[in-house]
């Protein structure tokens, strides 16, 4: 069970940087000679210990990123203004004596007040994303940070 977690933990932070976290690539050489399996012993340890000492998992880190939805951005608000102003300048219209003219005036504004109004969505939309995607690089330089760390601790050159 361990061994599978570790397996899927390798993949994932090897697939990060496809995942919209960039993942900063390691280079880990065993500079007192250690053994391959030795090596492994000892990335397990610092990654659980990496893990705790940070509060980052990057496998959950890599699944979030991976089943964040793409956002599907606003979606019809132009028609939502020109429906509203359309109803608005109705009313307004019937009350000046000619309600077909004032919908279309009211329609016609309703629908740059609609186009306007998502723009300002899609903006706050990128904006979240964009916030959103730095606070994992982040999480991931800290994880990252601790790993190496430890790493070097026992006696391992990284790059």
């Amino acid at each position: 069970m361990m061994n599978t977690r570790i397996f899927i933990s390798m993949l994932l932070l090897c697939a990060l940087p496809v995942m919209h976290v960039h993942a900063q690539e390691m280079i880990i050489y065993p500079a007192k000679g250690q053994s391959a399996e030795q090596m492994e012993k000892d990335k397990a340890e610092c990654r659980a210990w990496a893990e705790k000492e940070t509060g980052v998992d990057p496998l959950a880190l890599a699944e979030k990123s991976a089943t964040q939805p793409a956002p599907a951005g606003p979606q019809g608000e132009r028609i939502k203004g020109a429906a509203r102003g359309a109803a608005a300048g109705a009313v307004v219209g019937a009350i000046a004596g000619d309600a077909g003219k004032g919908a279309a005036i009211g329609a016609g504004a309703g629908t740059v007040a609609g186009g306007a109004r998502q723009r300002g969505t899609a903006r706050a939309e990128q904006e979240t994303q964009q916030q959103q995607q730095a606070d994992s690089k982040a999480s991931l330089d800290r994880f990252n940070k601790a790993y190496s760390a430890c790493l070097e601790g026992k006696g391992y050159t990284i790059k």
